[in-house]
């Protein structure tokens, strides 16, 4: 089963990273692999859009070492690989793959694939970029696709890791799985296989890590700051617990933690994932990292 066509609905970090990926990929160019991102809006497209030729911009530069016209004609060239698009139904009718990148919200993501269902080929992948719920849950909004309904988790920023985790449910057939693999590959990235279980490989170890660290604060073990530096400087972490908690977002950790501890599979009512009181009190005053300026810590200085 051959991937040849890609529907990226979220023209958000995450939808607009994958985009990129797929549209610069040199393998995946010689294939002739097209991909379209679609969002609700004109402005969100913009964004979009924005998002995509301030990171290619990035990289040309590096890419080019000052070289401005080879630069420009680098991105003038990858950005031109994509498509724009208002209209989901459209935009998915040709898909062989449509990826899902919206907010993360189990009702949102099942009604857009209840709405494509219908309007997709019948051979289409549906995938999910969630990083958190349930890809069973979410594939209940559709009919007929279950052995074609997978999670394909991305991770930010999307251009430079090089991690995904292809999350395969009890229906996912093999050839589908095949076919998202040597996609993820054609990218220039690495695919891990996993279960639908929460949180995945990466974020079911790392959540946790992160509260047991808010917990050791709340406790007076030691301080945030020296937690920071140990785990750096002791376990070769590029970041400390605290400092990735702001980088992700306290409201999107708080969120994934509560959805856990109420109805996680094997987590329900556990310790390990129960909200700590200071991550939830800092989320209720609207501190949620790095994202506006202050949650662990105030980047407003």
């Amino acid at each position: 089963m051959s991937i040849k066509n890609v529907t990226i609905i979220g023209a958000g970090l995450m939808g607009a990273g994958i985009a990129q990926s797929i549209a610069a990929a040199p393998k995946l160019i010689a294939r002739g692999v097209s991909v379209t991102l679609v969002d609700v809006g004109a402005d969100r497209l913009a964004n979009g859009r924005k998002i995509i030729s301030a990171s290619l911009g990035r990289v040309a530069k590096k890419k080019f070492d000052g070289d401005k016209t080879a630069a420009d004609a680098f991105v003038a060239d990858t950005v031109a690989r994509i498509g724009f698009s208002e209209d989901a139904g459209a935009a998915a009718k040709d898909a062989d793959l449509v990826i899902e990148a919206i907010v993360e919200n189990l009702d949102a993501k099942q009604k857009l694939f209840r709405d494509l269902d219908s309007r997709a080929p019948k051979t289409a992948i549906f995938a999910s970029n969630t990083s958190s719920l349930p890809i069973s849950e979410i594939a209940k909004a559709t009919l007929s696709r279950r052995d074609r309904f997978a999670g394909l988790h991305f991770f930010n920023p999307v251009p430079q890791m090089k991690l995904v985790e292809i999350v395969r449910t009890q229906e996912l057939s093999d050839p589908v799985f095949a076919s998202l693999k040597q996609l993820v590959e054609g990218m220039d990235k690495v695919g891990v296989e996993c279960k639908d279980t929460p949180g995945f490989i990466v974020n079911r170890l790392l959540v946790p890590y992160m509260l047991e660290a808010v917990r050791l604060v709340e406790r007076g073990d030691a301080s945030k700051e020296d937690v920071d530096i140990a785990m750096k400087l002791g376990a070769g972490y590029p970041m400390g617990p605290f400092e990735l908690a702001d980088y992700v977002g306290l409201d999107t950790t708080q969120f994934i933690t509560e959805g856990w501890y109420k109805t996680g599979k094997g987590l329900q009512g556990k310790e390990l994932v129960e909200p700590p009181q200071s991550l939830t009190k800092l989320v209720s005053e609207g501190k949620f990292g790095r994202k506006n300026g202050e949650g662990f810590y105030n980047y407003k200085k």
